[in-house]
């Protein structure tokens, strides 16, 4: 069976090596050692604790998953519903940012006004993240 370092573990499941090594530490997900002492998690479990991270059970109310940078964490300040589109503004300090999503992802992530919420900037694309 295929087994996995903490470094390889975390790149599959998106987080920072930091954070795997956290969750194993705490007994999250089953580690052992290897000849040269590395810790390794094997495979099956590491496909068994992805679901259940799939399913939000990650055990950490703020983490967010992006690969996105520039992130401008702030307050929701509009949501403009229509049909099929929607727009939210969010005010990140002196930042006002503006981003046209489905009206079906703004459901999801249930954003309201005067809930926080973090804008994520990607060449023109504006993210939302839900804190």
């Amino acid at each position: 069976m295929q087994s996995y370092t903490i470094g390889q573990a975390a790149r599959l499941l998106g987080v920072s090596p930091d954070t795997a090594r956290r969750w194993a530490d705490a007994g999250r997900v089953a580690t052992h050692r290897d000849e040269g002492g590395r810790r390794l998690i094997d495979g099956k479990d590491l496909a068994a604790f992805s679901v259940e991270l799939a399913k939000g059970g990650s055990g950490e109310e703020d983490v967010s998953y992006t690969s996105v940078r520039n992130a401008f964490p702030g307050i929701v300040i509009a949501v403009k519903l229509g049909d099929v589109a929607a727009q939210v503004e969010i005010q990140a300090g002196p930042h006002r940012l503006v981003s046209l999503l489905t009206r079906e992802a703004v459901e999801e992530l249930g954003l309201e006004v005067g809930m926080e919420a973090t804008a994520r900037v990607k060449s023109t694309n504006v993210h939302i993240d839900r804190v």
